[in-house]
């Protein structure tokens, strides 16, 4: 059985104008990446992987090429429609969490929540994830009250919340230390096992070496897409 493709980006390029000058952020990418994967796209500063994220993420659009979150052509949508697709089908994880500090844990979970279906209560569900992440008895902490590594615990079960196609996590481990570190990506691995697509933004060797598939930018382009034999 074929996997579904969940992202595609088609000779996309993009290009920032500062003054009279042009910097290509992005030249002529070329990427597919399948339901199920765990993959990690890896470059210095200034290789372009965070402009990559910002498009896989529809957060950006391309100068040119095309760009497929779900087989939906991302340049046809509405303002209003991309922001269902950020909504439903990619959970973000950030490097410094962005939760907000004075709910509890369950209430930033819920958040996402709040503008997908007014009607249903997800309450329960979302003390489900905050369990599933080792966090069934913080739900009522509030941020200041979490370590970093839970704290990170709460955004992971937050980008969980409307059930997304997509997990795009930016520098997930970047303000955690070595052993809170490991243990969110342990956790990302389990939640890849259980069918989520993962997506790494990372500038770590350390933690491309747990994702199955390992991109390289440099000055924009893809200089290396491998699978990672010690993955299965």
């Amino acid at each position: 059985m074929v996997s579904q493709t969940v992202v595609e980006l088609k000779d996309v390029y993009k290009i920032y104008k500062m003054g009279e000058s042009e910097v290509h952020a992005l030249f002529g990418v070329n990427l597919k990446i399948k339901k199920g994967e765990f993959v990690s796209i890896m470059g210095a500063s200034g290789s372009g992987k965070s402009t990559m994220m910002h498009i896989i993420g529809a957060l950006d659009l391309p100068s040119k090429g095309e760009v497929y979150i779900n087989n939906q052509k991302l340049a046809e949508q509405t303002e209003d429609e991309l922001a269902q697709i950020r909504g439903k089908s990619i959970g973000f994880i950030f490097q410094e969490f962005n939760l907000i500090p004075t709910l509890t844990a369950l209430e930033n979970v819920m958040l996402p929540t709040l503008f997908q279906d007014e009607e249903k209560d997800h309450t329960n569900r979302c003390k489900g994830l905050l369990g599933l992440v080792g966090l069934h008895e913080r739900i009522n902490h509030k941020p200041t009250e979490l370590s970093g590594g839970q704290q990170q615990r709460v955004a992971i079960a937050r980008a969980l919340a409307n059930e997304p196609e997509i997990i795009l996590a930016d520098e997930p481990t970047g303000a955690l230390d070595s052993k809170s570190s490991l243990e969110i990506i342990e956790l990302l691995e389990k939640l890849n096992k259980d069918g989520n697509t993962i997506i790494i933004i990372t500038h770590d060797k350390n933690v491309a070496t747990h994702a199955k598939r390992n991109i390289v930018l440099k000055d924009g382009q893809i200089i290396s897409d491998t699978e990672n034999k010690n993955k299965k």
